[in-house]
């Protein structure tokens, strides 16, 4: 399939979203993507791989509450120039947000302001497109799928209820579990290269050698 015809992706982490006062204003800091975090999304297991963002289009991010574009964005960064209200940051680690929110003027950043400080959202979920992938033991019943280079980054919200926590999924909607279900299907039938294929066949073989099976 061509890379721009692909549609976007969508994950939703429960990571650390903090709260904090500064001479700017009401701030919000987070990190919706990290590197090598195995994450199990139900029919696989998803990691990140370091450099995923060097080369990602980060020119236009939208910063909304639960992927809700009917409602007026919160934040935006545009080219992430010092006039933005979401300043992004690419890292070893992976993705950086720091949002200043109109808490002043707008009752939704109050809200989800408050929300934070008090621990009731913990979760956040951004919109990517992949321009690079990798499967790894396709033919096994949980497969993990390696994202080597993220196209873009459109969109970053806040979540009440994140679909997928770093080492377990909680509160998963029926479309997130199909979504990943689809996503495996694909692979297999569009025979997506897999990696190390052929030491997990040999490992298989000797697993039996010496199990005397």
């Amino acid at each position: 399939m061509d890379q721009k015809n692909k549609p976007l992706e969508q994950r939703s982490y429960h990571f650390e979203v903090r709260a904090e006062e500064s001479e700017a204003g009401n701030i919000i800091t987070g990190r919706p993507i990290v590197y090598n975090s195995r994450t199990d999304l139900g029919w696989f297991d998803e990691i990140i791989e370091p450099g995923a963002l060097n080369n990602t289009d980060l020119t236009d991010v939208r910063f909304l509450v639960n992927h809700d574009t009917s409602k007026i964005p919160l934040a935006r960064s545009r080219r992430n120039n010092g006039n933005s209200t979401m300043q992004l940051t690419t890292d070893n680690d992976g993705l950086g947000i720091r949002v200043t929110l109109d808490t002043e003027n707008n009752s939704e950043a109050r809200a989800l302001y408050s929300a934070v400080q008090r621990g009731d959202i913990s979760g956040m979920s951004f919109m990517f497109g992949i321009r690079d992938e990798e499967w790894e033991n396709l033919d096994s019943d949980h497969p993990t799928h390696h994202i080597r280079d993220i196209s873009t980054v459109v969109e970053v919200s806040a979540v009440t209820f994140p679909a997928y926590e770093s080492t377990e999924i909680n509160a998963r909607s029926k479309e997130a579990l199909d979504n990943a279900r689809s996503a495996v299907e694909t692979a297999r039938q569009q025979g997506a290269p897999s990696v190390e294929t052929d030491d997990l066949e040999l490992l298989k073989e000797k697993a039996k050698i010496l199990g005397g099976f």
